[in-house]
């Protein structure tokens, strides 16, 4: 792959700030997962307000870099519980499907990969109802899982997570039996150290360039006070095994170390990003030419010393320099 540090980036200002809708506060939006269709970008995001603590938004515009007067609406597929989407076409079954994750009670791991179904994505409305990827409780043999990514090669479909304790997961089913079939995950990395570890949102795409794998992964940096900033590896097959290419807060992927703002610096935590992709199927596929993400920043002023669910994180716009 040829994709080696150092790296750097330029952000936008915040292109996407928490909604208030008929006397409900908003306090963040977070989670970004992003595909262009038909001319039209199509965002999801986790939204956290005072009344509701989870759910999803759909938020559409014509533009990438302005989403001044994006369509927004909160999805009602769940009641309940539900966040950190991902987004993707899958050609087989001609549905987009969205993954996210809600909580089931009763089972041995409270949190669930899920997902719905819709054949028009311009509709907010149009979703299914949700499905679990494990339809009974012989779940992976993990004490926690979180942030669930789905990405397919052309024999299987893959399910990535991470648990919280610098270790990144995959289970697999064979494609033409997705979404059902998923069984036992293994641990593909483990990258925990005193003062930083990989920590949650692991996304991981196909190489347009190369056909090898990347996958962007949330680290945690624990040096003064936890910051989040982005750590990357890479892999020849979704099944094989991943080798750092940037790691550490001091020389991440993506962190306040070497992030750069076109204006004023609103953001010193990298955070829950999703590159922007060549396609919107289930490969997932970006381009090393032009790498642009989009991803939840917050200056860590408004995050120390807050609870999580008070943070008020925004959507910004990343652009790798040449």
């Amino acid at each position: 792959m040829a994709l080696h540090a150092p790296f750097s980036w330029t952000s936008s200002a915040p292109l996407v700030a928490p909604m208030t809708r008929d006397g409900d506060v908003a306090i963040s939006v977070k989670d970004p997962t992003l595909v262009e269709h038909d001319g039209r970008w199509h965002m999801f995001c986790s939204v956290r307000s005072r009344t509701r603590t989870h759910q999803i938004e759909h938020i559409s515009s014509d533009r990438l870099d302005d989403w001044s007067g994006a369509d927004r609406a909160l999805l009602t597929c769940v009641d309940g519980y539900f966040c950190a989407p991902q987004v993707f076409y899958f050609r087989p079954h001609g549905l987009w499907y969205l993954v996210y994750q809600t909580h089931a009670e009763g089972r041995r791991l409270g949190l669930q990969p899920t997902y719905s179904t819709t054949r028009d994505i311009s509709d907010p409305a149009s979703w299914t109802a949700p499905s679990l990827f494990y339809t009974d409780d012989s779940l992976p043999t993990v004490e926690g899982w979180i942030d669930f990514w789905v990405i397919c090669d052309d024999a299987r479909a893959h399910l990535f997570f991470t648990s919280l304790d610098g270790r990144m997961w995959r289970a697999s089913t064979e494609l033409a039996a997705f979404p059902q079939g998923f069984g036992d995950a293994e641990c593909v990395i483990s990258d925990a150290h005193a003062d930083w570890r990989l920590f949650e949102a692991s996304h991981t795409y196909r190489v347009a360039e190369d056909d090898t794998y990347l996958t962007l992964v949330e680290g945690e940096d624990r040096r003064q006070g936890v910051k989040r900033y982005f750590m990357a590896y890479a892999a020849d097959t979704l099944a094989g095994e991943w080798s750092p290419i940037a790691t550490t807060p001091a020389e991440p992927f993506a962190g306040a170390a070497n992030v750069a703002f076109a204006a004023e610096t609103w953001s010193d935590h990298i955070s829950h990003g999703e590159f922007v992709r060549q396609s919107g199927d289930e490969t997932l596929t970006v381009s090393l030419a032009d790498l642009r993400m989009v991803y939840q920043g917050v200056h860590h002023e408004e995050f120390a010393g807050r609870r999580y669910g008070d943070i008020p994180w925004r959507i910004g716009l990343l652009r790798r320099d040449r």
